[in-house]
Parts: C-alpha cells; sequence; structure tokens
C-alpha cells in the first residue's frame, strides 16, 4: 500500500502490478481511494504517482471511475530486473537474455466449439507466462519453471525430439518439434518459465507456454513468422506432444490479443472480429475453483469423439456437413424427434449448435453494450456444458449461482475444458468488491476451500518485450 496527498487529500493506492516500463508499456495499475468533499466530485492529480500512462480507479460512495485508459501489462506482478535475477540463478552469468510475455485467457462463451470449426470468444488476460531466454552455441535446449523448481529440462535439435518427463515439459518439446518440422533453423536456448497463471485452472496455461517457447526459439533465430501459422504450429504440439485434442481458440488469442478487446473468432476461417470491452462499464472476474483439471484425461477425449460421431449421423443425410458447425437447430430438433440418435450423443451435438448460436448473439450484444442479454447468454452457456455437455462440477455450479445471486452481476459461467477450474463473470465495477467477498465466503463455507479470484482487464497478446 502507498499513502500520497493530491490536492489537500491523502489517498492510499494499492499497487496490483510492477510499475516496471518496457517497450514503452506501463503495466502499473493502482486502486485509489479518494474522500469526497461535500459537493465535489473526486479529483486525482496523477502527475507524481506515476510517470507511466496506467489505470487508476477513484472509489468512491457512488460509483468507480476509470480516469486513464487501460494500458497493456508487461510484466504483472514480478520486474523485469527480478526476472534476469532469477533466471542467473537457474542457469548463471551469460550473454544478453531476451523476455517474451504470452498471457494467458478466458473465454467469455463458446466452449468446446473450437474443435468443431465453431465460434469462440475469449480475451487475453493480465496473469501470464513469463520466458527469460539466452541463446547456446550448441543445439542443446535447457528449461526451467518456477512452477517446479529444482527441475531442468534437456533436449536437443541434433536428435529426434521425443515426448518425455516431466509433463510439463512436453509443450516446450512439441513446440521446439513442431518448429523444426516446419523447416526453421533455429539455435540452442536456456530458457525460465515464470508463470503467473493457475496451473490447471482453465486460463490456457499450456498455450501461453507454448507461445512463449516457440516466441523465444524464434528471437534467438532471428526468424519471424505469421501469427496464424505460429498458432496452428503451437496446437499441433499440444495435439501431439502433450497429447491434448484441444481446438485452435487458446493459441490464437494468446497470440492475437488486443488490449481492451475480446475476440470473435470463426475458427474455420480464422477470421477475427475485435469488440471492446469499456472497463468503465464492466469487469471480467475470473474466480478459481481450485479444483484441477487435466485435458489430456478420458473424459475431454470422449467428449470430442462423441461430437465426431454425431457429425457422421448427420452426414447420413446431409454429405455436406463436415462439422457441427454446420448443423442447424432444425436438424437438431428433427434428430430429437427421429429418436435415431443416442440420446448422449444428441446432448453433446445439441450443446455445440446452440453454443454457437450464443456466442455470435453474445458478441453482438456485448458490441451493442446490452449488458444483460450477454449476461443472460453466459448464463445459458453454463447450463448447457452443466446438461448437454456434461463437464462442469458441483463447486463450479455452486460459484455460478453464488454469483448471480448477486447484484451487478450480468452473467457467469464455467470457463474452460470443464471437470474443474475457474468461472467467469461479467460485473459491474462497483459491484466488484462485494462480490469477490461472498464468493470467497460462501464457497470456503461450502466445500472448504479457498477460491482465488481476481479482476482483469482484456490483455494484448504475446510478445518479446526486451
Amino acid at each position: 500500500m502507498r499513502s500520497r496527498y493530491f490536492n489537500g487529500h491523502e489517498i492510499v493506492a494499492r499497487e496490483e502490478s510492477s510499475a516496471q516500463c518496457a517497450a514503452g508499456v506501463c503495466p502499473a495499475r493502482y486502486s485509489i481511494w479518494l474522500p469526497q468533499r461535500a459537493g465535489q466530485a473526486p479529483r486525482l492529480n496523477m502527475e507524481g504517482l506515476t510517470q507511466c500512462a496506467s489505470v487508476f480507479t477513484i472509489l468512491d460512495m457512488e460509483r468507480p471511475l476509470t480516469v486513464a485508459p487501460v494500458a497493456t501489462p508487461v510484466a504483472v506482478g514480478v520486474e523485469l530486473e527480478a526476472l534476469r535475477r532469477q533466471f542467473v540463478q537457474v542457469f548463471g552469468e551469460g550473454e544478453r537474455v531476451h523476455i517474451v510475455r504470452a498471457p494467458g485467457r478466458v473465454n467469455l462463451i463458446g466452449e468446446h466449439t473450437d474443435y468443431n470449426d465453431g465460434f469462440v470468444f475469449p480475451i487475453a488476460i493480465e496473469p501470464q507466462v513469463m520466458l527469460v531466454c539466452r541463446v547456446r552455441q550448441d543445439s542443446m535446449v535447457r528449461l526451467a519453471s518456477s512452477a517446479f523448481p529444482n527441475q531442468i529440462v534437456e533436449f536437443s535439435f541434433a536428435n529426434r525430439i521425443e515426448r518425455g518427463e516431466p509433463a510439463w515439459s512436453n509443450y516446450g518439446r512439441g513446440v521446439a518439434a513442431q518448429l523444426m518440422a516446419a523447416g526453421i533453423p533455429l539455435s540452442g536456448m536456456e530458457g525460465l518459465l515464470v508463470n503467473t497463471l493457475p496451473v490447471g485452472g482453465g486460463l490456457s496455461s499450456s498455450a501461453a507456454i507454448e507461445v512463449a517457447v516457440a516466441l523465444g526459439l524464434l528471437k534467438l533465430a532471428g526468424h519471424q513468422i505469421d501469427p496464424r501459422r505460429l498458432a496452428l504450429i503451437c496446437q499441433k504440439a499440444e495435439n501431439e506432444y502433450a497429447q491434448v485434442p484441444c481446438g485452435i481458440m487458446d493459441q490464437t488469442i494468446v497470440i492475437g490479443g488486443e488490449a481492451g478487446c475480446a475476440m470473435l473468432l470463426d475458427c474455420r476461417s480464422m477470421k477475427k472480429q475485435q469488440v471492446k470491452i469499456d472497463p468503465r462499464e464492466l469487469s471480467v472476474v475470473i474466480v478459481n475453483s481450485m479444483v484441477k483439471h487435466s485435458l489430456d484425461a478420458g473424459p475431454y477425449r470422449q467428449r470430442r469423439e462423441q461430437c465426431e460421431a454425431g457429425v457422421k449421423f448427420f452426414q447420413k443425410e446431409q454429405p455436406a456437413i463436415r462439422a457441427l458447425r454446420d448443423v442447424t437447430l432444425e436438424q437438431m430438433a428433427e434428430a430429437a424427434a427421429a429418436e435415431k440418435l443416442d440420446p448422449v450423443i444428441l446432448r453433446r451435438c445439441r450443446h455445440v449448435v446452440t453454443e454457437n448460436t450464443r456466442t455470435t448473439q453474445a458478441a453482438t450484444a456485448l458490441e451493442e453494450q446490452k449488458y444483460e442479454r450477454a449476461g443472460e447468454l453466459m448464463l445459458q452457456s453454463h447450463y448447457s456444458l452443466r446438461d448437454d455437455f456434461e463437464v462442469s462440477v458441483p463447486e463450479l455450479d455452486f460459484l455460478v449461482e453464488q454469483a448471480m445471486s448477486g447484484k451487478g452481476v450480468y452473467g457467469a459461467r464455467m470457463t474452460g475444458g470443464g471437470f474443474g477450474g475457474c468461472i467467469v463473470a461479467l460485473v459491474q465495477p462497483r459491484a466488484v468488491e462485494k462480490l469477490v467477498a461472498h464468493l470467497k465466503n460462501a464457497y470456503k463455507k461450502k466445500f472448504d476451500l479457498d477460491a482465488a479470484a481476481f479482476v482483469t482487464a482484456a490483455a494484448a497478446g504475446a510478445a518479446v518485450i526486451e
């Protein structure tokens, strides 16, 4: 906490992330409590608090007021110099290091639609993976992770890169192998991954690791590639090395996120539409149930196989159907009436078909600032994931129910692949503090677990920042 005086008032600033600047972008975010004098609007002289273009929120009795635009976070919670020191502790002194930032993501709506050629609507978020790396003069790659201390993984470009232990290393192994397979000559690397994303929380720490490692290897080798191609390389790495049959959403938003915007992504054409989110009117709240999930486990793979079985069923009547993206609501109704499709497969297909409709409608609602409608669609999405796709768990259902009982909450749903992880809620900024306190207290009382909650702005995509 920092105490300063402005306009005759003492204000208290809670620094929520580093004030370190890099590449001309400042990640600092402050919450400012400023007492009001009777009949006066809150005033803040930002000069002197920081020289950077950052986020300041004045919290008064009436409503929060954002008085500066959201800045792209570069090193949330971790200063760059501290990262360099961590790297030296692991790998020792040596040549110049480079630093890569890759954000996590949260999907506002559009779940299990990406691998069905459908629509998704994610944002890149402030929690992230940072990679500190430097070149080696041989073909060896050595990777370490702050999330898994005392583990250094080694593999070489001189040999075929195989899957191996520990499991987290397969994201880096896979990316390196796929870049080599794409014909890109690479140099050896030493890299330290520093993660502020919860592992297994459904916020795409895996894609962030993949993209960070890929950008690090490319930077050290002096190469750049098209963002779409990079996303496909990272997706293939996860499919083949982590053995997770994921779609293209995570890698695309981690690479191509735009600060202050959600991305409506057509996972077939890869067409993107950026939809602005006004932080003065909407806060994105993420609550981690602390129930970890693993998408390489059987249930996730089974859902994908069930979707593929549904496609084969509909192709019998309509050979032009390539994915559930092509199935209409009318065709779903006919299949249900005929009772020829396995009821479990029917439910899986119904979720995907209706979710695609909800996703495009939610993007339109947010663009038109119809927040209540967007919230309704988020809640419908959760019910569909719970009842038709059956990937929710009691902890997530409870958090969504409790969130919707609070004032100022437009909508809430589970987010990510399911079987644990997080919920996401769209909330009026003035309602955030009470909502978070209520959820943490109610969740602790119900499950004896400490939920982790945070508010995020829509962040920019991955980049080499030094």
